[in-house]
């Protein structure tokens, strides 16, 4: 923008939340130029997008914007400061200092760093320090030197407003323009998140193959990169009413460049779910897709995909035998998955210890997590079958909620029962009995490596004992010994000990609550 022969005119021709977007990517302090070259009306819309949270303004964060933009034109930035709501100024010197009234108390001495208005009416005592406290001397010197006499009523105006009814007043003039820059009311934004039924859009045949499948195509970059240039302005305009709404329905602030950055990019991969489910997955049909339908409804048809398999989740969870209290009854990643579906946006959990679940973005994920639900329903058979008819007092030998123990370590004890002593057992496993279960696990190598017996007792024995969720048991055996592998296979390999106290995949007899 500097760099253009007429950055001025550049920089005012420009959307105000677009040059605001600028600023804070780059940061205000190296930014001040840009502030400086600025209308009084993009002047505003800066400050409305940084110096609110929710209903509450932020005087420090307005002061610092007015530092900002206090460059060598005085008119220009008086013309700024006039620009904001007078309820805005008032509060920055309601909360920033205090006001003795010399005429009541011709005496009064505060400690702080004090002015005296022109007429001797006011002292301002300044409560702020450092480079803050002189960015607002500054501030009341270019008030005094503009207007001495519009100051003093400034000023009593400061001493005798209500400061609740000043913010709220702010508030409002400050969420009319939001909603002239395309920031609707939440009653209005969140229709963005209404049901659309997917099963109204035919699927049409894939053209890609199978491998092409398996890496992730961006169609929102397809569907632009085949349009005109008319075209891709009004989609770029229908991307930014998308976003807004969601901003909006999410509580997020407008100008939060990090929550901006989240919801765009979650409002992308929702975009894709729902061109992928109109194209097919082909990048050459996106055009077509976005001009023959709105932004808005391919983004609600992207949501509802997700939403279906959240209302599938919700109706297992009434069923009997599915939790334990909130506790769901299946191993970790299930659980995990099962939970970030419930969520009120519904999300994918990734495979990586406490990682965050993301956004689903294609229908392979979509398909994934299908399969984890399926997964789901014979975990909890096995695991409702082994906590019986009285889950309570199953619970209760392990001294620790269900929710505390987990599931997973739970059934991790009735395996190495079953694989050591051929028998069900709902109970903490014996810590005498460590290194017979890693002798009988774990092979005599370099390396830890499961024996290829390992498992084959404990499948035996439970298949022998429960009635359903037979085919789900290899694999939950598995996932258990694939636990046992990665924490206790190193240790039991390098010196043939285990120390009951450093384990946590398996609950062992005298261990505290982990």
């Amino acid at each position: 923008m500097l760099e253009e022969q007429d950055g001025k005119a550049l920089v005012r021709s420009i959307p105000a939340e677009d040059v605001y977007a600028t600023i804070i990517d780059v940061g205000l302090a190296d930014s001040t130029e840009v502030v400086q070259l600025s209308t009084p009306e993009q002047f505003r819309t800066y400050v409305d997008l940084a110096a609110w949270q929710k209903d509450r303004i932020d005087p420090l964060e307005v002061l610092h914007w007015l530092r900002a933009a206090r460059g060598e034109d005085d008119e220009a930035f008086i013309r700024k400061l006039q620009g904001l709501d007078i309820e805005v100024v008032e509060l920055v010197y309601k909360r920033l200092t205090a006001l003795h009234d010399l005429e009541e108390n011709p005496d009064v001495n505060p400690e702080g760093v004090t002015m005296e208005t022109p007429e001797g009416r006011f002292l301002l005592e300044l409560k702020l320090e450092g480079v803050d406290e002189a960015a607002l001397r500054r501030l009341t010197m270019d008030l005094m030197a503009h207007n001495p006499f519009e100051l003093a009523r400034f000023l009593e105006a400061v001493r005798w407003e209500l400061d609740t009814e000043l913010e709220e007043t702010a508030y409002h003039f400050r969420k009319a323009r939001l909603e002239d820059l395309g920031f609707p009311p939440v009653e209005e934004a969140v229709k963005v998140f209404a049901w659309n039924d997917p099963d109204r859009y035919p699927v049409p045949e894939a053209k890609t193959s199978a491998v092409a499948q398996a890496a992730h195509v961006d169609l929102v970059a397809a569907a632009f990169r085949g349009l005109d240039e008319v075209e891709r302005t009004n989609l770029e305009t229908e991307v930014r009413t998308l976003v807004n709404c969601v901003l909006v329905t999410e509580g997020a602030e407008p100008g939060d460049p990090m929550a901006l950055r989240r919801y765009s990019e979650q409002t992308r991969d929702t975009l894709d779910l729902g061109l992928e489910h109109l194209t097919g997955g082909d990048p050459e049909r996106a055009p077509d897709a976005v001009r023959q339908r709105p932004l808005k409804e391919i983004f609600q048809l992207g949501f509802s995909l997700t939403l279906r398999l959240k209302r599938a989740v919700e109706k297992l969870a009434k069923e009997p035998g599915s939790r334990f209290g909130e506790t769901w009854l299946a191993l970790d990643e299930e659980s995990m998955g099962l939970a970030a579906l419930m969520r009120r946006r519904p999300l994918k959990v990734l495979k990586v210890p406490g990682a965050e679940p993301v956004p689903f973005r294609s229908k392979r994920e979509l398909a994934e997590a299908e399969a984890l639900v399926q997964r789901f329903k014979g975990q909890r058979a096995v695991i409702s079958a082994l906590l019986g008819p009285s889950p309570a007092e199953v619970v209760a030998r392990f001294g620790v909620t269900l929710q505390e123990l987990t599931p997973q370590r739970l059934f991790a004890a009735v395996v190495a029962w079953a694989e050591v002593d051929e028998r069900l057992d709902a109970a903490p496993f014996a810590e005498l009995k460590l290194s017979e279960l890693a002798a009988r696990l774990f092979a005599d190598e370099p390396l830890p490596r499961l024996r290829e017996s390992a498992g084959k007792r404990a499948v035996a024995v439970l298949e022998s004992r429960l009635a359903e969720g037979k085919a789900e048991l290899p694999a939950m055996v598995d996932r258990v010994l694939q636990s046992f592998l990665a924490e206790l296979g190193p240790a039991w390999v390098k010196d043939a000990r285990l120390d009951a106290k450093r384990i946590i995949v398996l609950p062992v007899t005298g261990q505290l609550p982990v």
